[in-house]
């Protein structure tokens, strides 16, 4: 007859072992505070496409406030500045994302320069946004217009382009430090006499994605 006590014994060792799950998640919760670094406030020219691409980052939502406004340009910056005292929030950074688009030119640098006199930093493109997009693919070095854009992206993607996608973030991901690099080389190329509202193409979306990518939670 079987000794009740080795018996007791063997069946405690069969009997599956558990994780403590809420010591695990309260870990977490911690890792994902320490994960927290700055806090971004990025105002759109779009209402869609770009506030679309950028809450694709998988930063906490206390962390990011993206708002699309239909502004473009100067009244864009008057937006951004008006939204900023009234968040009544403290951001480590203000941005501000803009297209040079078919706009008088003098508008465009103009924005530029008022929007960094209050304080925020500036991810424009000349020509428009979806420059950004194609150089996940492709160096860009001639100039194009805004109507080029949706035929080459719908051609790379294979698929049909279409503005306000909300996959665009998740397909584009795995090439985006490629894009990182050819925006920063199409930068260099105009060296210290850059103008953005006369050097097409052009972008600095790149240095807001740069900034985005040290609040990623992987």
């Amino acid at each position: 007859m079987p000794d009740r006590k080795q018996k007791g014994r063997k069946e405690q060792s069969q009997k599956p072992q558990f994780q403590p799950q809420t010591a695990r998640t309260r870990e977490q919760r911690q890792v994902d505070r320490q994960e927290i670094k700055e806090r971004f406030l990025i105002v759109c020219e779009g209402k869609k496409t770009e506030p679309i691409y950028f809450e694709g980052f998988r930063v906490p939502g206390r962390v990011l406030e993206v708002i699309g406004t239909g502004y473009n340009t100067e009244s864009l910056v008057d937006e951004a500045i008006r939204l900023k005292q009234e968040q009544q929030q403290n951001y480590d950074q203000c941005w501000c994302v803009f297209d040079r688009d078919s706009f008088e030119p003098e508008n465009f640098n103009s924005a530029i320069r008022k929007a960094e006199a209050a304080g925020f930093q500036v991810a424009y493109t000349n020509e428009a946004f979806e420059l950004w997009y194609l150089l996940h693919f492709d160096d860009h070095h001639n100039a194009l217009s805004r109507t080029q854009y949706g035929p080459i992206l719908t051609q790379r993607l294979g698929h049909e382009y279409r503005k306000n996608s909300e996959t665009m973030y998740r397909e584009l991901e795995k090439r985006q430090e490629e894009a990182i690099r050819r925006a920063e080389r199409l930068l260099a190329e105009y060296g210290a006499a850059h103008n953005p509202q006369q050097d097409n193409p052009c972008t600095t979306v790149h240095l807001l994605v740069r900034e985005l990518k040290k609040n990623v939670r992987l």
